[in-house]
């Protein structure tokens, strides 16, 4: 029987050289080298998105929060404070006791121009910004099952109360014609016996709002990120509040109503300033009375991002109104690396104003 041969193996079996290896590896690297610059400015691109989103967010959100409030100061209910008397001078905004509440009752606003004179019960105010003081009762009745998302009424708080009881006979509450009977502002429940239409039942007790607005230099210790912040009034003392970070500058003008109330044009602005607390040259009490003619607000914003934006440096120059003496209000060049804008709003306060319209 015949052997058969084996099959003579052929050319050694196919691969890369060396040369196509290494030829190969470099294109590998190259491409790796393209897709990784292209991830690095993707992820910095879509960082710097979320800083301006955050940014503007934080913006519009600080302008919500201030429009909100202003639109309701001096709202005491059923309660018309037009016929209260000013005060003598300027009230404490810091100072809880319950007849230092009913002084300043009458200012729905109250300001303070570049942060000069701040008020004691505030920290870490930052310097050249303005602050804020809002008075108003609360638009839902404490205890109240009508009111479920309104907090019960808590010992040590105060309360506004506004009366609704006109007997035909008896000289009491609304009967009394002394118009310190028609309302009750107290922090003890032993003050707070006025009552509704029947005479009989107790009226609605509102907790009494004070609210302080300014810029604080931090939002926690030494994190150097401007916060805007609010002070409130609670039990006996003021409680700070971080409301908005990345606000960096508030200003703020007041647009008074230098009409009688109840002329044929009262209710809106007729001349805008920083501080009506020095308006038309205005001497002690009339400089006070200047702060019950306030019927809008002019609230500028300068909201920054949180973060920097690395190779970028921020030379514009940024307006927030006018300043006391009427010039353009600029703030910048900053020269450091955080992108900033400039939101501003004007808001109508409703309930002064519509108390002084004809």
């Amino acid at each position: 029987m015949k052997s058969v041969p084996h099959k003579q193996l052929g050319k050694s079996e196919g691969g890369f050289s060396l040369s196509e290896l290494m030829i190969a590896i470099t294109i590998g690297l190259l491409i790796l080298a393209g897709l990784t610059v292209l991830f690095t400015n993707t992820s910095k691109s879509r960082g710097e998105v979320d800083r301006v989103n955050r940014q503007v967010e934080n913006g519009r959100y600080a302008i919500q929060v201030l429009m909100e409030d202003l639109k309701i100061a001096g709202y005491l209910a059923e309660f018309d404070p037009t016929n209260l008397p000013t005060p003598a001078t300027m009230p404490d905004p810091c100072a809880t006791a319950a007849a230092d509440l009913r002084t300043a009752m009458p200012l729905h606003v109250q300001g303070y121009d570049n942060g000069n004179g701040v008020p004691t019960c505030l920290q870490d105010v930052r310097s050249g910004t303005d602050i804020l003081v809002m008075r108003r009762a609360s638009t839902c009745v404490a205890g109240d099952p009508a009111y479920p998302d309104c907090d019960p009424v808590t010992s040590g708080y105060p309360y506004f109360q506004a009366s609704l009881c006109y007997p035909s006979m008896g000289a009491t509450e609304l009967a009394s014609g002394n118009i310190n009977n028609f309302y009750a502002l107290d922090t003890n429940a032993g003050g707070l016996t006025l009552r509704k239409k029947d005479c009989t039942t107790t009226a609605s007790l509102r907790r009494y709002l004070t609210h302080i607005y300014f810029v604080a230099n931090n939002n926690n210790a030494s994190d150097g990120i401007p916060t805007l912040k609010r002070a409130e009034l609670a039990n006996g003392q003021f409680t700070i509040v971080p409301l908005v970070e990345g606000i960096e500058n508030l200003q703020l003008e007041y647009g008074l109503d230098t009409d009688a109330s109840g002329a044929p044009t009262a209710g809106s602005p007729k001349a805008y300033t920083t501080d009506p607390g020095s308006f038309n040259a205005c001497a002690a009490s009339a400089c006070v009375d200047n702060w019950r003619r306030v019927v809008t607000v002019k609230a500028h914003v300068l909201a920054r991002n949180t973060e920097k934006t690395t190779g970028y440096s921020d030379t514009k120059t940024y307006t927030l109104g006018l300043n006391s003496i009427g010039a353009n209000n600029t703030f910048g060049p900053f020269n450091d690396a955080y992108k900033r804008h400039v939101y501003q709003s004007s808001i109508r306060l409703n309930n002064p104003a519509g108390r002084r319209e004809p």
